[in-house]
């Protein structure tokens, strides 16, 4: 039987938006996997844009759904029409965007409050039982989503790691090309480009990630 995924992303790009190679990574990986994928993202304005070059915040504004449907080559729905139901599993790429547009944990940190939509589909996953991968920075929403004592890892920074903990995750250091799960909650969690120097060190992990998922749902 086919396992169903539904991604959630938050843009298009690392510093404003989801993290490209880690999104493409995680897509390639299910396909390989012999899983079925629906890409989702909140219809929501971006915190801001930053221009990629240079670093600097272009005062546009954009929407993260249409950005994101740049990384999904169109096929993508708004995270409201996202039903747990339908789906296996959930999966959560990182880049600033799910610091930004998902939640606010880049200028809130412990404090974070995750968008509305994608919270309640999120714990509406973790209720279920059904597993969960967040990538990168992602799992600086552990806390928002699942119980208390939650095991998760974004590497080993440790001022990052103290913020996770402050919401009640429980935060372990993690090497690039590993995975920390969470077997009671059915949470995977890998550090990729939070620790990646290349896009090979991010898809070790990655793909550990991706393949321990699927093996859960």
């Amino acid at each position: 039987m086919v396992k169903k995924v539904a991604i959630i992303l938050s843009g298009s790009g690392v510093f404003d938006g989801s993290e490209i190679h880690e999104a493409v990574i995680t897509l390639l990986y299910l396909d390989k996997a012999g899983a079925s994928y629906q890409c989702y993202a909140p219809d929501v304005d971006q915190h801001h844009v930053i221009n990629h070059i240079t670093g600097e915040d272009t005062g546009e504004t954009r929407n993260v759904l249409v950005e994101s449907a740049r990384i999904a080559r169109g096929n993508i729905k708004p995270v409201k029409a996202l039903k747990p139901e339908d789906y296996d599993a959930l999966i959560l790429p990182g880049g600033f965007g799910a610091a930004k547009n998902l939640s606010d944990f880049a200028l809130n940190g412990a404090g974070l409050r995750v968008q509305v939509d994608v919270l309640a589909v999120a714990k509406a996953f973790a209720e279920a039982g059904k597993p969960m991968g967040l990538i990168c920075i992602a799992p600086a929403l552990t806390g928002r989503i699942h119980t208390e004592g939650a095991r998760c890892t974004i590497g080993n920074d440790p001022d990052t790691a103290s913020a996770i903990e402050q919401t009640g995750a429980v935060h372990v250091n993690c090497p690039v090309d590993d995975i920390v799960v969470d077997e009671a909650r059915k949470l995977v969690t890998t550090p990729a480009y939070m620790l990646a120097q290349s896009i090979g060190e991010a898809a070790t992990g990655i793909e550990k990630l991706v393949n321990k998922v699927l093996e859960l749902a």
